[in-house]
């Protein structure tokens, strides 16, 4: 692996019931193209997950045995927040009230039996500078949710913690972009902040 370049995987969500338009979709396809001098030995990997609990328990295994990525960062939308939130950790939760995208509905409340938290770690106020810093509001969160978002964070914390992904992971969630609080423009900035940030805290790990 030393003699391959950095490689960060960056992905996202399809549109879901009540979010016809996800705009993490265009964020990580804007930062798979981004090019800046410090990224020119960067491989940057964007993937979008559909809203379906299957298609991550399948795509984010072969994601990260495939790329090996030595960091995974991971956008979603937040439909109801005005600002960034950086997640600090995933909880044992699942929604039994909404469906994903395939119609299944989860029958009981946890993902797995007798875990209560898993946390990111402390580069997660790094990330959190890096955004502030460029200008765009973003705050710590406690709370994924209980969906796909949380989900996802779940078995990236997992996979990081059984050695099959990087320990090196964070999870954002974005505002809607206009007519919501954050235009694209923000959007765009406070995404090239994050991948910046994590590039320089994978060169250093």
């Amino acid at each position: 692996m030393a003699s391959r370049p950095l490689r960060i995987l960056v992905t996202g969500f399809g549109p879901f019931p009540g979010a016809p338009r996800n705009p993490t979709q265009a964020l990580v396809a804007r930062l798979a193209r981004l090019r800046r001098p410090v990224l020119a030995d960067v491989a940057v990997i964007g993937h979008v997950f559909p809203v379906s609990y299957a298609a991550v328990d399948l795509q984010l295994p072969d994601l990260l045995a495939r790329h090996q990525p030595h960091a995974l960062l991971m956008f979603g939308l937040a439909s109801r927040t005005p600002h960034l939130r950086i997640e600090t950790r995933a909880r044992n939760t699942l929604t039994t009230r909404w469906p994903d995208r395939d119609g299944r509905y989860n029958t009981h409340g946890a993902i797995v039996i007798g875990e209560d938290a898993m946390a990111f770690g402390p580069h997660i106020r790094r990330l959190l500078r890096a955004v502030q810093a460029s200008g765009v509001e973003a705050k710590l969160s406690r709370d994924a949710g209980s969906y796909l978002c949380n989900y996802l964070c779940w078995r990236a914390l997992e996979a990081a913690r059984a050695g099959r992904g990087p320990r090196l992971a964070a999870f954002v969630h974005v505002p809607p972009v206009a007519p919501g609080p954050t235009t694209a423009s923000e959007l765009a900035k406070a995404g090239e902040a994050l991948l910046l940030q994590m590039t320089a805290l994978a060169r250093r790990n």
